[in-house]
């Protein structure tokens, strides 16, 4: 299964736990690893789980929580 990584302005557990909460109601993603120190995300899910779904779903997070989320390059 494909991983993708993002980049997540996370600042403590609260903020990632919110960051597991929302990735993992997504379809088809089967494990969410959260570092906060790194402020990285790195997910593995099936390939009907487009890297881009998942961003919009954290972004809508990040925009309310004024928190920078983005792709890892």
């Amino acid at each position: 299964m494909p991983e993708t990584k993002f980049d997540v302005g996370m600042t403590c557990e609260g903020c990632a736990n919110a960051v597991k909460r929302i990735l993992g109601k997504i379809d088809g993603v089967s494990n969410i690893d959260t570092n906060v120190e790194a402020k990285t995300v790195v997910v593995t899910a099936d390939d009907s789980v487009s890297p881009q779904f998942m961003l919009e779903k954290l972004e809508k997070w990040g925009n309310a929580a004024g928190k920078s989320v983005a792709l890892a390059q």
